[in-house]
């Protein structure tokens, strides 16, 4: 007679593999097709330009008197070129008109959008975070306003964005590090290029490449390419995609400003050099001194008390307003999300969350340190992308503790009044008919957004 083996104890059940989260590339796509859709609405409102673009719609159209050889004027020379050329490129395309000053600007809001949804995912492997992070950075008004105004920060999220999900996925997959890594150099010698508030994030990616490195006890640290965090690429090697091409990349948007202002030898950039216009720009970036009514500091951006009008006016037809502030529910719940992935980083050793939370800081502590005596909310505009990362990253802890107990309520509720929330504030964001001149304040909540 056969041996009868009881399977609760002689049998022993197969070892089951892992499981992985499905990559939720689709909703990487169909987030930001739909916030595009959004965004364009009314996008040629105002018909007049407001805010910054009275600075740089004169610049970019400087650029473009370089396509028909005639001698412009290098203007706005205390930002970096490539935002305004990107601007000039829209212009150049679709006409100097409201679209063609805007539409590069919504062209990068919706590859920020793209690229941070993949950077989290390729950082964490978290379905539910990573299609959390792109409906809260959708419906955060940060980048749904700067999708819609010629304005030099969204073309800086868009390449520092692109770097991170190059990055992040060079550390994921590396045996495709080396090319991650050169075009990641490239997407922040261009952010570099669109901003100069692009500065701390772009050290970033080279420093974490050398502290991790670092703390492998590599012997020979310098030309080793054993190790975290891309085995194969040497520290040598790092430099160079993670230093010099940003650099040769930051420079070569200058080139054309040689022939701006005049002949090669009479322009600004022929009389005074590369490093000669750069001690202007620095000298220009802390001249401006005089107190502003929208100016603001970092401890009210954190708490979101502090906003900026766009523009509030009778135009096209009708009372129209812009109101830049953040998105009263998740600029707030972010705040003990960062803490939360600070603690749950540190405790679980969760690198994705402790890099939103390092992340958050380096973007908001240049602004404690910049010498720059009048700063505005829109200086928060990066920092709000790890804080609202932080928060995906929270809910999608909160949503596995809630599935073990079979009610996913809060975790789900937050996305859902996100979106509400953003509904509400529609007209106010995009420029939308208002009945009267005082209805901006059926939207202002506190003082410091009048």
């Amino acid at each position: 007679m056969s041996q009868i083996v009881s399977p609760e104890i002689g049998a022993q059940e197969e070892p089951r593999p892992p499981i992985r989260p499905r990559d939720p590339w689709l909703w990487c796509l169909a987030i930001p097709a739909v916030f595009a859709a959004i965004a364009a609405i009314r996008l040629a409102i105002p018909s007049a330009p407001v805010f910054d673009e009275v600075h740089y719609l004169p610049a970019a159209r400087e650029w473009l008197t370089l396509l028909d050889e005639q001698v412009g004027v290098y203007r706005n020379p205390e930002h970096p070129p490539l935002g305004k050329q990107l601007i000039a490129a829209g212009i150049h395309l679709f006409g100097d008109s409201p679209i063609g000053w805007r539409v590069m600007s919504l062209l990068a809001g919706t590859i920020a959008l793209a690229a941070s949804m993949r950077a989290l995912w390729q950082a964490s492997h978290d379905r539910f975070a990573t299609i959390a992070f792109g409906m809260l950075l959708a419906t955060g008004f940060h980048l749904f306003i700067h999708a819609r105004i010629a304005m030099l920060d969204i073309f800086m999220a868009a390449f520092l964005a692109i770097a991170t999900w190059l990055f992040v996925g060079a550390i994921r997959k590396p045996e495709t590090g080396r090319w991650r890594l050169a075009l990641c150099g490239i997407a922040v010698g261009a952010a570099l290029a669109s901003k100069w508030s692009a500065v701390p994030l772009a050290m970033a990616f080279g420093l974490t490449f050398f502290a991790a490195r670092l703390s492998a006890g590599r012997r020979r640290l310098v030309t080793s390419t054993r190790g975290w965090p891309v085995p194969g690429i040497s520290l040598i090697e790092a430099v160079l995609w993670l230093g010099l091409v940003p650099l040769a990349v930051y420079s070569a948007t200058y080139t054309p400003a040689y022939w701006l202002g005049g002949p090669l030898q009479s322009s600004p950039f022929g009389e005074n050099g590369l490093i000669g216009q750069h001690k202007e720009m620095l000298e220009l970036q802390g001249s401006v001194v005089a107190p502003h009514n929208y100016q603001s500091t970092w401890p009210q951006w954190m708490l979101n008390t502090r906003g900026i009008w766009y523009f509030y006016e009778k135009v096209d037809g009708a009372q129209r307003g812009v109101m830049l502030i953040g998105n009263p529910l998740t600029m707030l719940l972010g705040l003990p999300a960062l803490l939360w992935c600070l603690a749950s980083g540190v405790w679980r050793t969760n690198w994705a969350q402790l890099g939103v939370v390092i992340g958050y800081a380096v973007t908001l502590g240049l602004w404690l340190i910049a010498p720059k005596p009048v700063q505005f909310y829109y200086h928060y505009f990066l920092p709000s992308f790890f804080l609202l990362a932080a928060l995906a990253l929270t809910l999608s802890d909160l949503a596995k503790r809630e599935a073990m107990e079979s009610r996913p309520y809060i975790s789900y509720s937050v996305i859902v009044a996100s979106v509400a929330v953003f509904a509400v504030f529609f007209p106010i964001l995009s420029a939308g008919t208002l009945e009267g001149q005082d209805s901006f304040a059926y939207w202002v909540w506190i003082e410091g957004w009048r």
